[in-house]
């Protein structure tokens, strides 16, 4: 862990250094003070030396404002690192993230991501600033306050022999049992989490079909189970506390016992038992310091397999086996898309290597660039898969898929998918504008083309009662547009691109019959080199294709024209009759 965590905490190396130096300086300077005190009242006040009173205490002042001065340091020290680590390691994971194909992310929850970007995260800078102080303030104060209180007494420091074994065996118990907990705890919030992702993105779901009440009894399980399994890790924690005060304690009252005895006996003075008992103090808080840092390191621990869990998954998709190719000047560039022909030689995919069934089985099929295609298929048959296998979603598991002539492995994963639009099932606005959404497809986009493209789409006749137009803001996942609205925004987005593969999977499944027509007509004029891929589940949005897919059962079951399928392919002319049966019935 180690290994991989402290490249990102490296920048800060030299604030760590200086935070530790100024918070050993700290502890010494504070050690000394009770020397100095113990000299008052031995010789200032016993001699009646004011004078002598005087000096040593502007001497103690001296040193509490040093011994300040190296603590306010190493608070800025340990701050400066602390922050500077936790937002390297919150932007490694999320870059990393970024690099995953769809199994990587599917093999973690996505609320259980969020939780490893922010507070996983939150509890190691945590642990790193307050590590920076207490792990180095308490170790340089039990030394050294051991150290002077033995030149002290050597026969009152008995006393540490057995308080000492005591607090280590109390901190190892509760460590073993808190350590295992904390590991669990963060599980919990991953639980919690995603019930409220899952709840606040399906918010119009739930509340159409009136499920409030099932929802809020999921989330009060989860709830309860975070808070059942937070009550016992810092129970343990909780603990820590009392066990130490009774052992400081007892401690305490035993020099209190020997040494006050002894300086009755007159073999150690009044200031020096009283100097004892301030260093007594000061190593049993140092040991009660190290066992709380103990125990905020046994869930920074948990919290950073789950970060290294995250950095040491392998993506399933790269760039490996990219070629590169000469450009007009001689030199080795990315291979780029040429055109957007499409082949598929044999293909096979399942999602889960160990599963004994295929999602999609020996797909052998031949796109020529600038066709239009439509895929018909009932719910299952594996239609989005294999449009996935174009831009490199997902990848193949036997076969080779070809995109303007060579293999999608030869391609960089950016100039492939920079060639393939995919407007797909579930359309995706983000926060912001309607023009910022937009330009993702073209970020240079004018705004006679930002409009084109609206046309194209169908979009302009919204856009254009909109007081603020491409200027309208959309809110949180374009709450403020329907479904329809939202789909020909996600497709004018898609067009901008001006993509060699236009793939749309049902997404236009919210419009009307009229626009949809409108929508295919505009892609015949100003799509012309673009292959098209149309997902549908009305015949009439894909009866013009060139080339139209019937597929069940994640096999190609009948390939070829309207006409061509309505005499040899008895599914597709049935599902055709059904459609405009229904049709009439609806006039």
């Amino acid at each position: 862990m180690l290994k991989k965590l402290w490249p990102h905490a490296r920048p800060y190396g030299k604030w760590i250094a200086l935070g530790v130096l100024c918070s050993a300086a700290e502890a010494i300077f504070e050690l000394l003070i009770p020397l100095v005190m113990s000299d008052i009242v031995d010789i200032g006040i016993a001699n009646a030396d004011q004078d002598y009173i005087l000096r040593k205490g502007i001497q103690m002042v001296i040193m509490a404002m040093v011994s300040l001065a190296m603590g306010l340091s190493s608070a800025a020290c340990s701050s400066i690192a602390g922050q500077g680590f936790g937002a390297n390691l919150r932007s490694a994971q999320y870059e990393h993230i970024q690099d995953y194909a769809f199994s990587n992310i599917e093999k973690f929850s996505t609320a259980s991501l969020v939780t490893r970007l922010t507070s996983d995260v939150n509890s190691m800078q945590l642990t790193l600033m307050m590590g920076m102080r207490l792990l180095v303030r308490a170790p340089v104060m039990l030394v050294s306050a051991l150290f002077l209180s033995v030149t002290i007494s050597y026969k009152l420091s008995n006393v540490f022999l057995v308080a000492l074994p005591l607090l280590i065996i109390a901190v190892a118990l509760i460590l073993s049992k808190a350590s295992p907990l904390f590991r669990s705890l963060q599980e919990k919030t991953d639980a919690l989490n995603l019930v409220v992702q899952e709840n606040l993105t399906g918010i119009r779901v739930v509340k159409s079909f009136v499920r409030e009440d099932h929802e809020r009894e999921k989330f009060a399980k989860r709830n309860l189970d975070l808070k059942n399994t937070s009550q016992k890790a810092f129970g343990m924690v909780v603990i820590n506390m009392p066990v130490m005060m009774l052992i400081v304690y007892g401690t305490i009252i035993a020099v209190m016992w020997f040494g006050g005895q002894m300086v009755y006996a007159g073999t150690l003075e009044a200031g020096k038992l009283l100097t004892y008992f301030t260093y007594i103090t000061q190593i049993m808080m140092s040991l009660m310091m190290v066992s709380m840092m103990f125990m905020m390191m046994s869930r920074s621990v948990a919290c950073a397999r789950r970060i290294v869990e995250v950095l040491s998954e392998r993506p399933a998709i790269t760039d490996a086996e990219a070629k590169s190719e000469p450009d007009q000047e001689g030199r080795m560039v990315p291979a780029e898309v040429k055109n957007g022909a499409i082949d598929f030689d044999h293909v096979s995919f399942k999602y889960d290597l160990s599963s004994p069934e295929w999602i999609l089985e020996d797909v052998d099929l031949h796109i020529a660039s600038g066709q239009t295609v439509g895929i018909l298929g009932g719910t299952g048959s594996a239609k989005t898969t294999l449009v996935s296998l174009i831009p490199r979603l997902y990848e193949a598991t036997e076969g080779t898929v070809e995109v303007g002539g060579r293999p999608v492995k030869d391609y960089t994963m950016e100039h492939l998918r920079d060639a393939v639009s995919v407007v797909l099932q579930k359309n995706t606005l983000f926060s912001g504008t309607i023009r910022e959404n937009l330009l993702w497809g073209n970020p240079n986009a004018t705004e006679e083309q930002l409009w084109e493209a609206c046309r194209a789409a169908c979009a302009d006749e919204f856009l254009e009662r909109m007081p603020d137009g491409l200027d309208t803001d959309l809110g949180q996942g374009g709450v403020n547009v329907s479904g329809g609205q939202k789909q020909r925004l996600c497709i004018a987005r898609a067009i901008l691109k001006q993509p060699k593969v236009l793939i749309l999977d049902d997404s236009t499944s919210a419009v009307d019959t009229a626009t949809d027509a409108k929508i295919r007509q505009a892609f015949a004029n100003e799509l012309k080199d673009t292959t098209k891929i149309i997902i549908a589940q009305r015949v009439t949005s894909i009866c013009e294709a060139d080339l139209i897919l019937v597929m069940d059962r994640g096999r190609i079951i009948a390939q070829g024209t309207h006409q061509e399928l309505m005499e040899h392919c008895e599914m597709y002319h049935e599902i055709y009759q059904s459609q405009q049966e229904g049709v009439s019935i609806g006039g």
